[in-house]
C-alpha cells in the first residue's frame, strides 16, 4: 500500500526574509521530533515557504502508530514498597506507565547504563496504535507554535503568537483534510496564489500536487527553485546590459525570500555617478534597496542596477520609482564624499579624541596611539624589511580615521574602504592605504585575512588591543551575550597567526601569551580591574578554546584534544601548544592524515600512551644518563627508546616535522610496548625502579610534544 504525503501550511501576512529563512531551518527538526514522539514513521521531510506562507511536505507517512509493547524499569524495590505496601513512588510509576500498582512486579536487574544492579519495580506497557489522522491535529497546531521567530506578535482577541497574522491553515493527508486548529484558524484544503497575478482561492485536490498547484498560481514556494529562478533572470538581464551582477551572498539570500514569483526590472542612474568609488554604489545599492549592481569588474561599475521584484505588473512604473530613490541616495553620497575630501587626514586622526572606544579604555584616539605602538613591536619580531617596519606605525596611525566621516557615518559598512580611499587622495602610500582597509579582515568565516604584512600588524594589534582591553576590566563573553564581538575577534587573530604562517614562518614563532603582555603594558595610563598575568591567564584560555574549535573544524574533535592535551617544544623551551596556534594546527593536520589512513599501530600507540601517561603521574620526567642503567640490558634499550623519541620530537615546527614524527612513532610504539610486555617497570624489589619510572615519564613528557594519543580513542 502506498503511503501519503503530508502537508502543513500556514498563510500569514507577509514575513521579514529573516524570519522565513529562521523558520524553513527550524521547521524540518520539529516535525521530525513531534512525528517520532508520535512513533509514526515516514520518508523524507522538506520545508517549503514565501514571505505569505511557511510549509513542510512530509512524504511517506505512516497510516498508524506502531504498537507499544514494552517492558518498563521504574524505582528500586527498597523505594517502591514499605511493609509490603506500595509507596508513592510505585504509585506514580504506575500512573506514569498506565497499569494499576497491584500490577507492578519486582525483577533482579543487571548494571545498566542508567541503573545498578539490584531488584527494581517493572511494569508492561502496552498500546495500541492509533491512527495517524486522530493524532495529527493537535501535534501540527503544536508545530505551528513551536516555530521560532525573532519577535512574535499577538493580534485580535487570542492568545497564540506567531511572527505574523495567521490568515488560513491547509493540513492535508493525501487528498484527506486533517481537523486542526491553530490562532483560532481552522485547517482546509483551501490556499491563495500569488497576491497580484493570481489572488482567488485555490484548493489544494492532493498533498503531493502543492508545489505544481502554486507554481500555476505564480507562486514557487520551493525557495531553492525561487532562487535559482530569480539569479538565472538576473544574470541574463546583467549580461543584456553588457556585464554581470554584483555576487553577493546577502543579496541573493534576502531577495529570494522577498518575494513569491522572481520579476528582474532594470533600473539607471547618471554615468556621473560613477566618479564615486564603486564600494559607495554598492552600499547606496545594497542598503535598504538590496539592488543587485551591475559591474565589468569589482571596481568598474555601469550605470546600472537590478531589482528583483513580485509582480511583472508595470516594470517601467516600477524602475521610475526605484530610479528616483537611487538618485537621491547617490547624491547624499556625493555630497559626502566631495565633503569628506576636504579635511585632512591627520585632522580626523585628531577628532577620534572625541569617539569613546570602551568605558575605562579611553578613546578610540587612546586605541589608535596604542596599535601604533604595538603593531610597531609586533612587526619587529616578525623581522619584516626596514621598508615595511616604516609603513606599519603610519597605518596603523590612520586606521581608524574614517570613523569620523561624514560617508561613513551615512554607511558604517564601509569604514576601511572609504579609509584607503581618502588616504590615496591625501597621497599616502599604497600600502599604508591597503592596510587600512584590510585589517579588519577577515570579516566573517569566508573571508580571508589581510593579504599583506603591513595590514597584518596592525590587524593584530588592533583585535588584541580590543581583547586584552576588554578581559582587563571584567568584560569578557558569558554565555551567549558578546557585545563587544571578542570571540570573532579571537578567532580572526588565530587565523591570521596560522595562516600567515603558511607564507612566512615568523608568524608561526610569535608566542600568544607574550603577545598578549605587550599589548596589556600599553594600558598602563588606565585603571584595569586585572593584574597583567591574570589578564594574560584569561585572554590565552579563551584564545585556547577557540583555537580547539577551529582546529576541530579542520581536523575533528578527537585529533584537537589529543593535540592540546600537549605541549610546545620551541626553540628549546616548552610552552602550552596554544601558545602557538600554527604549530598546534600544523600538528593536527598531521595527526588527523594519520587517523585517516586508518594506520593499526595507532592502537597500540594509544594503549602505550595511557600507560606512559599512568606512569608520568607519579614520577617526575627525568632523563638519567644511560651508564646509569649499564648493569641492566633491558633498562639501557629503554634508554635507547626514550632518547629516540626525544630526538624524534625535537623540532615540531611545522607540518613536514610532525608527519616525519607519526612515521618514526610507529616503531616506536612498537618498541615500548614490547618493553611493557616483557618489562616488570615497576618492579618494587628492583633498585633501578625509581629511575626507570622518571625515564618513562620523561618519555611519556616527550611524546605529548606531537600530542596525547589516548585522546584518540
Amino acid at each position: 500500500m502506498t503511503r501519503p504525503t503530508l502537508l502543513l501550511e500556514i498563510g500569514v501576512e507577509e514575513l521579514p526574509s529573516s524570519f522565513v529563512d529562521a523558520a524553513l531551518a527550524a521547521l524540518p527538526t520539529l516535525v521530525k521530533d513531534k512525528l517520532a514522539s508520535l512513533r509514526l514513521s515516514h520518508g523524507n521531510v522538506y520545508a517549503l515557504g514565501t514571505p505569505r506562507r511557511l510549509a513542510v511536505l512530509v512524504h511517506e507517512l505512516a497510516p498508524a502508530q506502531t504498537s507499544l509493547d514494552e517492558e518498563v524499569i521504574g524505582p528500586p524495590e527498597t523505594a517502591a514498597f514499605k511493609d509490603g505496601k506500595p509507596t508513592r513512588a510505585a504509585e506514580a510509576f504506575a500512573a506514569k506507565v498506565g497499569v494499576p500498582a497491584s500490577e507492578l512486579t519486582v525483577v533482579e536487574k543487571a548494571a545498566g547504563p542508567k541503573q545498578k544492579p539490584g531488584r527494581y519495580v517493572v511494569a508492561r506497557r502496552q498500546e495500541q496504535g492509533r491512527e495517524a489522522t486522530a493524532l495529527l491535529g493537535d501535534a501540527f497546531a503544536e508545530i505551528c507554535g513551536a516555530i521560532p521567530f525573532r519577535k512574535s506578535m499577538r493580534w485580535g482577541s487570542g492568545d497564540a503568537t506567531f511572527g505574523r497574522p495567521v490568515q488560513w491553515l491547509v493540513l492535508l493527508l493525501g487528498d484527506t483534510v486533517i481537523d486542526a486548529t491553530f490562532a483560532g484558524v481552522k485547517s482546509d484544503r483551501k490556499t491563495f496564489g500569488h497576491r497580484f497575478l493570481a489572488p482567488g482561492t485555490l484548493n489544494i485536490a492532493n498533498a503531493d500536487g502543492y508545489v505544481e498547484t502554486l507554481r500555476g498560481a505564480h507562486v514557487l514556494v520551493d525557495r531553492d527553485e525561487r532562487a535559482r529562478t530569480m539569479m538565472e533572470g538576473v544574470a541574463r538581464a546583467a549580461k543584456e546590459l553588457g556585464g554581470a551582477y554584483d555576487p553577493d551572498p546577502s543579496l541573493v539570500a534576502e531577495n529570494a525570500s522577498l518575494v513569491e514569483e522572481p520579476h528582474t526590472v532594470v533600473g539607471s542612474f547618471s554615468p556621473a555617478f560613477l566618479a564615486l568609488p564603486a564600494a559607495v554604489i554598492r552600499a547606496a545599492a545594497r542598503g535598504h534597496q538590496k539592488y543587485f549592481c551591475v559591474e565589468k569588474s569589482p571596481d568598474e561599475l555601469l550605470p546600472h542596477y537590478l531589482t528583483v521584484v513580485n509582480t511583472a505588473n508595470r516594470p517601467d512604473k516600477i524602475a521610475r520609482g526605484n530610479d528616483s530613490v537611487m538618485r537621491a541616495r547617490l547624491s547624499d553620497a556625493r555630497f559626502f564624499f566631495e565633503e569628506d575630501k576636504k579635511v585632512n587626514v591627520e585632522a580626523r586622526v585628531e577628532k577620534l579624541s572625541g569617539i569613546v572606544f570602551v568605558n575605562k579604555l579611553g578613546t578610540v584616539r587612546d586605541k589608535v596611539a596604542r596599535i601604533e605602538k604595538l603593531a610597531a613591536r609586533i612587526a619587529e619580531r616578525l623581522g619584516l624589511p626596514a621598508d615595511a617596519l616604516a609603513k606599519v606605525p603610519r597605518a596603523a596611525h590612520l586606521a581608524k580615521n574614517d570613523l569620523v566621516t561624514l560617508m561613513v557615518g551615512e554607511f558604517p559598512e564601509l569604514q576601511g574602504h572609504m579609509g584607503r580611499v581618502y588616504a590615496l587622495h591625501s597621497g599616502e602610500d599604497a600600502a599604508v592605504a591597503d592596510a587600512i582597509r584590510d585589517h579588519y579582515r577577515p570579516v566573517g568565516a569566508d573571508d580571508g585575512i589581510p593579504p599583506a604584512d603591513v595590514a597584518r600588524a596592525v590587524a593584530l594589534a588592533d583585535r588584541l588591543d580590543t581583547l586584552v582591553g576588554c578581559f582587563a576590566i571584567g568584560l569578557s563573553p558569558t554565555g551567549t551575550a558578546d557585545p563587544y564581538a571578542l570571540r570573532r575577534a579571537t578567532i580572526a587573530l588565530l587565523r591570521i597567526l596560522i595562516e600567515s604562517a603558511e607564507e612566512n614562518p615568523a608568524y608561526g614563532a610569535l608566542h600568544v601569551g607574550e603577545l598578549v603582555g605587550l599589548a596589556y603594558e600599553l594600558f598602563a595610563d588606565k585603571k584595569l580591574d586585572l593584574g597583567r598575568d591574570e589578564t594574560v591567564t584569561k585572554v590565552s584560555e579563551f584564545a585556547r578554546d577557540r583555537l580547539r574549535n577551529l582546529m576541530a573544524t579542520r581536523t575533528s574533535s578527537q585529533v584537537a584534544d589529543a593535540v592540546l592535551a600537549g605541549y610546545a617544544f620551541v626553540s628549546g623551551g616548552e610552552a602550552p601548544i596554544e601558545s602557538y596556534p600554527f604549530f598546534a594546527m600544523a600538528k593536527a593536520r598531521a595527526l588527523q592524515a594519520v587517523v585517516s589512513s586508518g594506520a593499526p599501530w595507532l592502537e597500540k600507540a594509544r594503549t602505550v600512551a595511557k600507560r606512559l601517561n599512568g606512569i608520568s603521574k607519579d614520577a617526575k620526567p627525568v632523563l638519567h644518563p644511560k651508564d646509569v642503567f649499564l648493569s641492566s640490558d633491558k633498562d639501557a634499550t629503554i634508554h635507547d627508546v626514550v632518547r629516540a623519541i626525544e630526538s624524534v620530537t625535537a623540532s615540531l615546527d611545522h607540518e613536514r616535522a610532525v608527519s616525519s614524527a607519526l612515521h618514526q612513532a610507529e616503531e616506536l610504539a612498537k618498541r615500548i610496548d614490547e618493553i611493557f610486555v616483557s618489562t616488570l617497570v615497576n618492579d618494587p624489589n628492583d633498585a633501578n625502579t625509581p629511575k626507570r619510572l622518571e625515564l618513562l615519564s620523561y618519555g611519556a613528557k616527550s611524546m605529548l610534544r606531537i600530542g596525547d594519543f589516548s585522546k584518540l580513542g
